[in-house]
């Protein structure tokens, strides 16, 4: 099985370099190169592709503009010097988010997950479900802390805390503020993550016990639960009274 590539950037180096990588990765097979956005569209019109390696900012019409006018999207990576679009593409269901420069370990690690995901296609799990895990169950979210844009695993998070406009993410003892509401969360986290409290969303792979109004977690960190959703809680956690 090998994936059918096409490279959009409007850099001869990045097209020299995933060329390059490729060699040594018999799945993948590029098939195209474009240097602008619209000509990938007239490329996309007359063949067929499996995989993307795309550029964000190119001439004329960017790579996440382009993506979002695909009726039909093929899988994508994104290959960026420019760390502060990770979020907005995650949104667009990317595979992975390549920072350039990148090495090879690193994208062997993308494309390998690209060729999961195009064997679960090609398992008939349909597109919708192929989006949703890509989506839901992405292993790396972006966030916004001062001036920068940091990558993140989800697993690594035990818990998020709203405080007003900003968010709390939790990674055991230590946490980082992002500008972001808590519930422009709950629609990119997995389902092990659920709303326990106004002001929190848990990682439900950290709990270790429940008592009384709060969650003791497995570091010994302590999670109150609103009392509208202890109910729902003891369910989600298969506890009983």
């Amino acid at each position: 099985m090998s994936l059918r590539c096409l490279i959009v950037d409007d850099e001869p180096l990045a097209h020299g370099v995933i060329t390059e990588y490729a060699k040594d990765i018999p799945f993948i097979n590029i098939t195209g190169h474009c240097y602008r956005a619209t000509e990938a569209l007239d490329f996309l019109n007359k063949q067929q592709v499996d995989l993307i390696f795309l550029d964000i900012r190119m001439p004329k019409l960017n790579g996440l503009d382009f993506l979002r006018t695909l009726q039909h999207k093929p899988l994508v990576i994104i290959t960026s010097a420019y760390e502060e679009y990770a979020l907005e593409s995650f949104d667009l269901a990317v595979c992975d988010y390549l920072l350039k420069p990148f090495r090879l370990d690193r994208f062997l690690k993308a494309v390998n997950r690209a060729l999961e995901l195009y064997q679960l296609k090609k398992q008939n799990l349909g597109v919708a479900n192929i989006e949703k895990t890509i989506s839901k169950s992405e292993a790396q979210i972006s966030l916004k802390v001062d001036k920068k844009h940091i990558l993140i695993k989800t697993e690594e998070i035990q818990f998020l805390e709203s405080l007003g406009n900003y968010v709390k993410v939790w990674k055991g003892h230590d946490f980082l503020l992002t500008p972001r509401t808590l519930a422009s969360f709950e629609e990119q986290l997995s389902a092990d993550f659920i709303r326990i409290h106004k002001s929190f969303i848990l990682n439900k792979r950290y709990v270790d016990y429940l008592e009384g109004n709060t969650i003791v977690l497995k570091n010994g960190q302590q999670v109150p639960i609103g009392k509208n959703f202890k109910g729902i809680i003891k369910q989600l956690l298969n506890i009983e009274d």
